[in-house]
């Protein structure tokens, strides 16, 4: 569904609703509607094909001179137990380092001379192999990307190389604040289940994986009913029991800001209240200091964060799985503050329960409708929309379809809907800084109920 659901990269799920566009509809706001729809009715037909093995291709020709195609398969760290967690994206750093047919340096020697470009990205539920290449070159690029994943040597000098590469790159995320409280949050919020792992998986595991555990890895997930070839641009083809528990907490006074994520258990991409709860989530927004422009944004939160300089920044989240959801916000404070934002921030999620009006759901509606739009701006994010909406839906939804869905919200459903998910829920909370000030569990527990308008 584009912009406001989930991205993941590295583990950390992230809505990207930029300052910049929501200053850009505050101005432009009535001729949203009618931009989308007459887009909508420009769009390129997803064609969709099903193998005889499952494997299904989607493809939206749109006569570009570029195209990017790539495999999304369903498989991802969710699919992984206690021991191999970590194995998806061990894969995924294996994916480029030779096959049966072509040495490492053959294939890069291949792609460099094609002028296109390989990728890998491994989340908690898709794994995905994707190419960026001239149209003329979509049917190779999609034997190499079969070559890839059918055919990879798994050579035990790359494996090993490869072990070292991860656990830097696990010490580089530790430093990334916002990836730590991410990987928290999912902890906490799904307490000993296999979504509460981090897609990285712990030092041990990656000390010991071997080439049988990949192997396995791939003769369990990669088969053709869970893999979807799309490719987008010119000449495209044709052929468990959630639980939220409390908080997660790492106080360190020595940091000078305080980074938090509160959330509560939303839903997955298919139930009928995700787009209320993403029109809910663009009420509430984003702000970042740096920018500037709160006083004047839509957002009350911003409002009141650039007012009472409460956060050096925040941004709401809705991130979906196949049958759970975390919906919260991620504020990053001075130890100071730290109270005050919270309270605001539940104040704001209260009044989305009881008091939102429909002049500031119109403008939402707006914003979301104009967000997805320019998301799908070039070949990689369309073909990147149509992989994860097969898997999700087994379709791709129109934007048509997406914009009615959307046009039929008011602020009844949300009032409706945030109560059904946010009003007295126990959230799950991850912190990690100065946090002395942040209130105990009960206080924050409490403040999901109170409102007073």
């Amino acid at each position: 569904l584009g912009l406001s659901l989930v991205c993941e990269s590295g583990g950390i799920t992230q809505n990207r609703m930029f300052t910049y566009y929501i200053l850009v509809m505050s101005v432009f706001q009535p001729r949203s509607t009618q931009a989308v729809r007459q887009v909508a009715l420009n769009v390129p037909e997803t064609k969709v094909t099903t193998l005889d093995n499952g494997l299904r291709v989607a493809s939206e020709d749109s006569g570009l001179s570029t195209c990017t195609v790539g495999l999304w398969i369903d498989a991802g760290s969710r699919y992984e137990n206690e021991r191999n967690n970590g194995t998806a994206h061990f894969l995924e750093h294996m994916a480029f380092k030779g096959t049966r047919k072509r040495s490492q340096l053959d294939l890069e020697l291949e792609i460099e001379n094609m002028g296109a470009h390989l990728n890998a990205y491994t989340s908690r539920e898709q794994t995905v192999y994707y190419a960026k290449a001239f149209s003329k070159d979509l049917p190779r690029a999609v034997e190499i990307l079969a070559d890839i994943i059918q055919n990879s040597t798994l050579g035990e000098a790359e494996i090993e190389r490869e072990r070292g590469v991860i656990l830097r790159e696990m010490q580089e995320v530790e430093t990334n604040l916002q990836e730590v409280v991410f990987d928290y949050l999912h902890a906490t919020a799904y307490l000993e289940t296999p979504l509460g792992r981090t897609i990285l998986g712990p030092t041990e595991n990656i000390k010991t994986i071997n080439r049988g555990d990949l192997v396995e890895y791939i003769t369990t997930h990669y088969k053709g009913p869970q893999i979807v070839l799309a490719a987008a641009g010119g000449k495209a083809a044709e052929t468990q029991e959630i639980s939220i528990t409390e908080r997660i907490r790492v106080r360190d006074d020595k940091m000078p800001l305080a980074h938090i994520a509160i959330a509560v258990e939303a839903v997955g991409w298919s139930h009928p209240d995700t787009i209320p709860l993403m029109v809910a989530n663009t009420l509430i927004g984003n702000w970042d200091r740096s920018l500037g422009g709160g006083m004047n944004l839509s957002s009350k939160l911003a409002q009141m964060a650039c007012q009472g300089n409460l956060c050096h920044s925040f941004q709401s989240f809705n991130t979906c799985y196949t049958d759970t959801g975390l919906w919260g916000l991620y504020m990053v404070c001075e130890p100071g503050t730290v109270s005050d934002m919270m309270r605001f921030t539940q104040l704001e999620w209260m009044s989305l329960c009881t008091s939102v009006t429909e002049s500031e759901v119109n403008r939402a509606k707006n914003l979301l409708k104009t967000n997805m739009l320019l998301h799908l701006d070039g070949s990689t994010p369309i073909c990147e929309d149509i992989g994860r909406q097969m898997l999700c839906y087994s379709r791709r939804i129109p934007l048509h379809e997406l914009e009615a869905r959307i046009d039929a919200i008011d602020a009844t459903t949300i009032k409706d809907v945030c109560m059904k998910y946010i009003y007295n829920k126990a959230p799950a909370i991850a912190a990690v800084g100065p946090i002395e000030q942040l209130p105990d569990y009960n206080g924050i527990r409490g403040g999901m109920h109170w409102f007073r308008p």
